[in-house]
């Protein structure tokens, strides 16, 4: 029996240590962290110097029950759980639920799992370091904290189950900031002028010398006289500058710089970067994967320069010392860079995995090699007929690759106007060059480039707001569809005339042409309640949504890990402030509607307005001291890829025409209507979406019929089961079957257009089957439902998922739930939704209120009492 149990955080990160520490250890995973915050009230005490209170999760306990028990039997427990904070505190709370005397028991760290790093680290084992621990507790309490409350008041000011947070509110900030930016940039166009020249190359055969103006022209006017200066001109070449210059690659990889590489050059999102990494150093194959340090061991140096020598010879090596400009890395720690240079590739894992392998792989050597070398020339022509302005040609040589063999950098903006730099032909000075052709071609500037998810987090990095190890939740919680603040979308781009003027043989012609603009890919885009709820934070929590302040906590975090700052009065500091501004902004806050009025509808004279509902922004027609009793407002949706600061009445008015009806088709009513998902046909209760990019106000009723035959025909059952139709389509999350009111998805491994019958049974038994085991019970006049989930049962309630209350400290049974009265199963979701089953009384009409005016500022009040709570 082993006499040493190490504990670290991951099944496969045991796995791996198991094989190199051998039959004297038993290397056992707590599966992250096992325990946390209690979700109650009482999980922090503010009253009592913050008192924590946390509990073991109830997946866990099982966990929790194993490694106890794995305790029990050995001499030695070691703690070998990531070097970061958040492993740091994982070590600590080990060592709070197994008993293990936290001054004492042996903790490890290592920045690779290789056989020579993890025998270093059992050679050198320290402590849990709690000032680690604190800076993590101190995160986690404050963003409890800030997090609970804001989105309280979110709830009371703006719309229920919205939530906030310290980190996540700046960074939403930051998007919609930018989408502001956009919206209220307005293109300003400019002439760019180009040149042809025919001239030999060295064979003697006639090539293309292309040259442009260094300026632009603010007109076509401007641009149309500089080409008529040029008609019957001489162009000749008033010097040649040839200048060497050279590249130098970049550092290895930062988290922050490994998700924006990843995002450029493989297309993965920064959550799924990192989880494809922590798959890779789990494995053994790179180092540790959340760190802000661009240096790397003198071991790793001396191994990649052999490595490039033996690859590459002598010349495409240069060891470089790289350290980072920011005051807060820790150059402690390593850039990630593989384990074992040697491995150019690697062909365990998945294609993810291989493709992020060979990225850092190709960073990390490249940036030990020597310098690209290039040559640069320029030649300046003159104009005889305008000796004040000249045109350009540029060529660029490359005349030793160095790091360039291995590897080249991309670059997250768009490039305006990019061109590639060739060789230019033999050239004199002196030399006379006839012109072929030239053109000014109408360009316009461009607007600020939306964020990429990647990009984004290179911001959040140069602003100092959050740490490696938060970039990625970060960003993925605001993307969250829950919460709706901001999405990653495609959007075509519209049609843009532009001019080109050309003069060839002596004379100028004039045309107009086309192009696309706009066109966007995995770009971030805020929504209006995104704006809504940054802009009602800006304006009440000054503090917390000031990149600067937030930049600020994270360099009081560094202080408390560094034994500065104790985490308790951070806290006290920060906490007292912001409550009383959360107390004063609940009472005299008015509720956010983002109202702005567009106008008077021409027909009836009542106001069209837009704003923000309970559902979403929508358009209304009728305020409501307009209307009579028992009127409703009408409304209508915005148009895609419209916010509500865009919408104007011209756009409006043409909305509450919709939905139209067309006519009838086989005696059902037929319309056409614009809805959340754009828009469509509706027949009877079918509804057929518009081909992309139609214009709903133009369908026929000629349009609609074809469209119905199409749905219809798509729509026809391809079999039936159990005396039921069986019919095929293909929806927003692929293609599915539809039976009994059943959508049943059908999986990759099967081809659609070739299911088999006895594919489409095996499919709709195996839906059956699970929906059966979905349901504990069903309230189906009440529209409630008590299902089986993955962690556990649950209440369906108004498409709100309701936690059930536990039995006895434990987790409630499928059976105790099916138990369960509706009078009981409404009392939980009271306790969830106070109000939930009370009758709405109707309102009359009410007169617009004024707006209120600003209260004096409130005296403090003491935060609420909790229970108290021991710190554990």
């Amino acid at each position: 029996m082993s006499k040493n149990l190490l504990i670290v955080e991951s099944p496969a990160k045991a796995k791996t240590i198991e094989k190199i520490l051998g039959k004297d250890y038993t290397v056992k995973s707590s599966f992250g962290h096992i325990r946390d915050l209690d979700k109650g009230d009482g999980a922090v005490d503010v009253e009592r110097d913050f008192a924590t209170r946390y509990v073991v999760s109830p997946e866990k306990r099982k966990v929790v029950k194993e490694l106890k028990a794995a305790v029990s039997k050995v001499d030695t427990v070691w703690l070998a759980t990531d070097e970061d904070r958040e492993g740091e505190a994982i070590s600590w709370h080990l060592c709070e639920v197994l008993k293990l005397p936290v001054d004492t028991t042996k903790r490890i760290v290592f920045r690779e799992i290789t056989p020579p790093a993890i025998k270093a680290a059992i050679n050198n084992p320290r402590t849990v370091d709690v000032n680690l621990v604190n800076a993590q507790q101190a995160r986690r309490v404050l963003d409890r904290l800030v997090g609970y409350e804001l989105s309280g008041v979110l709830w009371k000011k703006v719309k229920f189950g919205l939530s906030a947070g310290r980190v996540q509110s700046v960074t939403v900030k930051l998007v919609v900031e930018r989408e502001r930016e956009i919206m209220g940039f307005e293109a300003k166009p400019f002439f760019r002028v180009n040149a042809i020249f025919g001239v030999r190359n060295e064979q003697g055969k006639e090539v293309e010398l292309k040259a442009e103006s260094p300026g632009r022209f603010d007109t076509q006017g401007d641009a149309e006289a500089f080409l008529k200066k040029c008609i019957g001109a001489e162009f000749s070449i008033s010097d040649i500058d040839v200048k060497p210059t050279k590249r130098k690659p970049a550092p290895p990889f930062t988290t922050s710089t490994l998700q924006q590489e990843a995002s450029r050059k493989l297309y993965m999102n920064v959550e799924r970067t990192m989880r494809v990494a922590q798959r890779l150093y789990e494995a053994g194959l790179i180092t540790y994967m959340r760190t802000d340090s661009i240096s790397l061991s003198e071991t790793a140096l001396q191994t990649i320069e052999a490595e490039v020598t033996k690859e590459y010879g002598q010349r495409y090596s240069k060891m470089r010392r790289f350290k980072s400009k920011k005051k807060d890395a820790q150059e402690a720690h390593e850039a990630i860079r593989p384990s074992y240079v040697d491995r150019h590739t690697i062909k365990q894992g998945d294609r993810d995995e291989q493709r992020l392998y060979e990225l850092i792989w190709k960073r990390t050597v490249a940036s030990q090699m020597a310098d690209a070398e290039l040559e640069k020339t320029t030649v300046n022509i003159a104009i005889d007929k305008a000796p004040d302005e000249r045109l350009r040609a540029q060529g660029e040589v490359l005349k030793f690759d160095g790091f360039l063999k291995l590897y080249i950098e991309s670059n997250d903006d768009d490039e305006e106007d990019e061109t590639t730099e060739g060789i230019l032909p033999p050239l004199q000075q002196g030399q006379i060059l006839p012109l072929s052709e030239m053109t000014a071609t109408q360009r316009f500037t461009r607007p600020p480039v939306r964020y990429t998810e990647a990009s984004l987090v290179k911001k959040l990095e140069e602003l100092g707001i959050g740490r490696p190890s938060t970039y990625a939740p970060t960003v993925s919680k605001i993307m969250d569809p829950k919460r709706g603040y901001v999405t990653r979308e495609n959007r075509d781009g519209d049609e843009r005339a532009y001019a080109v003027l050309t003069l060839k043989d002596g004379s100028i012609t004039t045309e107009e042409k086309t192009e696309i603009t706009g066109t966007v890919k995995n770009r971030l885009f805020a929504s209006d309640i995104g704006m809504a709820v940054s802009d009602f934070l800006d304006e009440h929590f000054v503090d917390v949504m000031t990149y600067q302040f937030t930049a600020d906590i994270e360099d009081k975090f560094d202080e408390i890990a560094d034994g500065h700052v104790t985490w308790t009065q951070m806290l006290e500091d920060f906490y007292t402030p912001f409550h009383e501004t959360v107390e004063e902004t609940t009472e005299s806050a008015e509720r956010v509607t983002g109202e702005r009025i567009l106008g008077n509808d021409p027909v009836s004279g009542k106001t069209i307005l837009v704003r923000l509902s309970r559902n979403g922004p929508v358009i209304q027609l009728g305020a409501p001291d307009e209307l009579v009793p028992d009127e409703k407002p009408r409304y209508a949706n915005l148009p895609a890829g419209l916010n509500m600061d865009e919408v104007d009445l011209e756009t409006a008015l043409p909305l509450f025409d919709l939905p139209k009806v067309l006519g009838e088709i086989d005696g059902q009513e037929t319309a056409v209507g614009i809805g959340r998902f754009g828009p469509y046909i509706r027949w009877g209760e079918s509804f057929v979406s518009l081909p992309k990019g139609a214009d709903p106000h133009s369908v026929t009723f000629a349009d609609a019929k074809e469209l119905v035959a199409a749905k219809k025909k798509a729509d026809a059952p391809v079999m039936s089961y159990k005396e039921l139709p069986v019919t095929k389509g293909a929806g927003r999350f692929g293609p599915f079957l539809k039976w009994n009111g059943m959508f049943i998805n059908i999986p990759k491994r099967y081809e659609p257009d070739n299911l088999s019958k006895d594919d489409m049974i095996e499919l709709i038994q195996a839906k059956e089957e699970k929906e059966a085991l979905r349901y504990i019970q069903r309230f189906e006049a009440e529209k409630i439902d008590v299902e089986q989930g993955r962690w556990g049962p649950f209440i369906r309630f108004k498409k709100k998922s309701l936690k059930l209350p536990t039995v006895d400290g434990n987790k409630m049974s499928r059976e105790q739930a099916g138990e369960l009265s509706l009078e009981e199963v409404k009392a939980i979701i009271e306790d969830h939704m106070p109000g939930a089953f009370k009758a709405k009384a109707k309102k009359a009409a009410a007169k617009k209120k004024p707006a209120a005016k600003k209260k004096a500022t409130a005296k403090r009040k003491a935060p609420a009492k909790k229970k108290p709570a021991t710190k554990k």
